[in-house]
C-alpha cells in the first residue's frame, strides 16, 4: 500500500463465483431494480464517460479567460490526474469490501459504514442528492440552448423563446427517465460516447476555422479585470474544472458491474480517460487559441455573431445536434441515484419489478422529478450561477476529498509511506480550495442577482 499509485491488483479479491454470491446487496427496492450487477468493465467505461466527458467541456475554453495558457493547461492536467487517482482509490475501497463480503453500491452507503451513519445520512447523502439534480437542471438548460441555436440558425427572426426549448427537452427527458435501471443504459452510453467525439471534434474544427478566418475575432489572452476579479475568476474557474473532471457517482456506476468485480473498474477508467484526453484538450486549447479572453461560457456561443454563422453552418448544427443527445443520456445517468432512492420509497422489493405495485409509483414519482427539473431551469435559465457553487460543495467533496479519507481510514498506510502524505495533501489543497470557490461562487451571483429575471430569454 506505499506505492504512489495503487492499482486494482494490489487488492486481493476471490475470483471464483461462490465468492462473488457472498457480497452483500440490501434487500430494498432502489437498489435492488435500479442498480443492477450485470455489467463488464466495457459498460462501467460507457458510464464513467457519459458522467464525466460530458458537454461541461464546452466551458473549458472560458476557464482558460481566468487563469491563462499556462494555468488553463496546469489545472486542466492536476485536475484529470487528481481525478483519475481519487476514482481509482473508490474503486480500491469498494473492491476491498466486497471481498469481506460486503459490497457497498452506494455512495453513502461507504460514508455510513468507513465513518458512521451520520456521514453517509447527513453530508453525502444530501450532497449526492444536490449535484446530480443540479445537473438535471443544467442539461436542461444547456438542450435548450443548443435548440435554440439550431432555431435560430434556421429561422434568424424566430420567436421562440428559451423555455419553450427547456420544456420541449424536458419532454424528452420524461420519456428517457422511465428506463428501469443503470445496467439499461449501456446501449444509450455507447451513442453517447460517440456523439461526445462528434460534437468534440466538431468544436476543434470550429474554431480553427474561426481562428483562421478574417471574420474571427482580434486575439487577445490577457487576463481582465483588477486583482480581486482575477482572484475570484480563477476561484471560479477551478471549480468549474473540478466539476468537469468530476462525477460524484463513481460507486453507484461500480455497483453496476457484475462480479468479480477485480480489476474491472481500472480498465473503465482508462477508456474514458482516454477519451477524456483528446475531448478536453482539443476544446480547450483550440477554443481559447480562437476566441482568446473572449471565449464565451458555452463554446458554441463563439461561433455565431448577431444570428450569423462564423463557421459553416453544418458545422454547428452538427455539434448542437450532438449535445442534445449526449445531454439526454448525461441527464438520465444522473437520475439514477434519484430513482434509487424514490424506489426506495414508493417500490416494494416484494413485487415483481414489472408489477402494476411498482410500475405506477415508478411512474409517477420518475416524471414528477424531471417535471420539476424542468420547471425550475425553464424558470431559472441564470441557474448555471449556481454551478460553481455546486462544485464547490458537491463535487470537490465527493471526487476529490472523501475518496482519500476512505482509502487512509480503511486501509491504513503508514504515516511514513508517500501515499498517506499525498492524500493528506490532496484533502488540505482541495479542502482550502472549495472553501474560495464557494466564497467566489456566491460573490458571483450576487452580483449577478440583478440581472435575475423569471423565464428569461438569455
Amino acid at each position: 500500500m506505499s506505492r504512489m499509485f495503487p492499482t486494482s491488483t494490489t487488492v486481493n479479491e476471490t475470483e471464483n463465483h461462490n465468492a462473488s454470491q457472498q457480497l452483500h446487496h440490501p434487500k430494498d427496492a432502489g437498489t435492488l431494480f435500479v442498480l443492477k450487477s450485470k455489467g463488464s468493465w466495457m459498460h462501467c467505461g460507457y458510464h464513467l464517460i457519459t458522467s464525466i466527458v460530458s458537454p461541461s467541456l464546452l466551458s473549458l475554453p472560458c476557464t482558460f479567460t481566468f487563469l491563462g495558457w499556462k494555468g488553463g493547461i496546469f489545472c486542466l492536467v492536476i485536475g484529470g490526474l487528481v481525478s483519475f487517482y481519487s476514482f481509482n482509490l473508490i474503486s480500491l475501497v469498494l473492491e476491498h469490501n466486497a471481498h469481506l463480503g460486503n459490497r457497498q453500491l452506494l455512495y453513502r452507503d461507504m460514508a455510513r459504514d468507513i465513518l458512521g451513519p451520520r456521514w453517509g445520512r447527513f453530508f453525502v447523502g444530501p450532497i449526492q442528492f444536490a449535484m446530480c439534480y443540479n445537473n438535471e437542471v443544467l442539461c436542461a438548460i444547456l438542450g435548450g440552448q443548443c435548440m435554440k441555436t439550431i432555431y435560430l440558425l434556421s429561422n434568424p427572426n424566430g420567436t421562440m423563446k428559451l423555455y419553450e426549448f427547456v420544456v420541449i427537452f424536458g419532454c424528452f427527458m420524461l420519456i428517457l427517465a422511465q428506463i428501469p435501471s443503470f445496467h439499461s443504459l449501456r446501449h444509450i452510453n455507447v451513442v453517447s460516447l460517440v456523439m461526445c467525439l462528434i460534437y468534440s471534434l466538431c468544436a476543434t474544427a470550429a474554431s480553427i476555422y474561426i481562428g483562421n478566418s478574417s471574420n474571427g475575432p482580434e486575439k487577445d489572452y490577457s487576463v481582465k479585470g483588477d486583482t480581486a476579479n482575477r482572484l475570484f475568476g480563477i476561484s471560479n474557474a477551478i471549480a468549474i474544472i473540478a466539476n468537469t473532471c468530476g462525477s460524484g457517482i463513481i460507486p453507484e456506476i461500480q455497483a453496476t458491474l457484475a462480479p468479480p468485480i477485480k480489476g474491472k473498474m481500472l480498465k473503465g477508467l482508462c477508456v474514458c480517460y482516454a477519451v477524456l484526453a483528446f475531448s478536453f484538450f482539443s476544446v480547450a486549447i483550440s477554443g481559447y487559441w480562437a476566441f482568446g479572453n473572449q471565449a464565451e461560457g458555452l463554446i458554441f456561443s463563439n461561433f455565431i455573431d448577431n444570428n450569423k454563422s462564423l463557421a459553416p453552418k453544418w458545422l454547428i448544427y452538427m455539434p448542437n445536434i450532438c449535445t442534445i443527445a449526449q445531454l439526454s443520456a448525461n441527464g438520465v445517468e444522473y437520475l439514477q441515484p434519484t430513482n434509487v432512492i424514490l424506489e426506495q420509497i414508493f417500490g416494494d422489493a416484494e413485487s415483481p419489478e414489472f408489477s402494476p405495485r411498482n410500475i405506477i409509483p415508478r411512474l409517477i414519482s420518475r416524471s414528477l422529478a424531471v417535471v420539476t427539473a424542468t420547471t425550475i431551469a425553464a424558470m431559472f435559465p441564470f441557474f448555471g450561477d449556481i454551478n460553481s457553487l455546486i462544485g464547490a460543495f458537491c463535487y470537490m467533496p465527493l471526487d476529490f476529498i472523501l475518496p482519500m479519507i476512505f482509502f487512509n481510514v480503511t486501509f491504513k498506510p503508514s504515516k511514513r509511506s508517500p501515499i498517506f502524505w499525498l492524500n493528506v495533501t490532496i484533502v488540505i489543497a482541495f479542502s482550502i480550495l472549495a472553501a474560495i470557490a464557494a466564497v467566489a461562487a456566491v460573490r458571483q451571483i450576487v452580483l449577478d442577482a440583478k440581472t435575475y429575471q423569471l423565464f428569461a430569454n438569455v
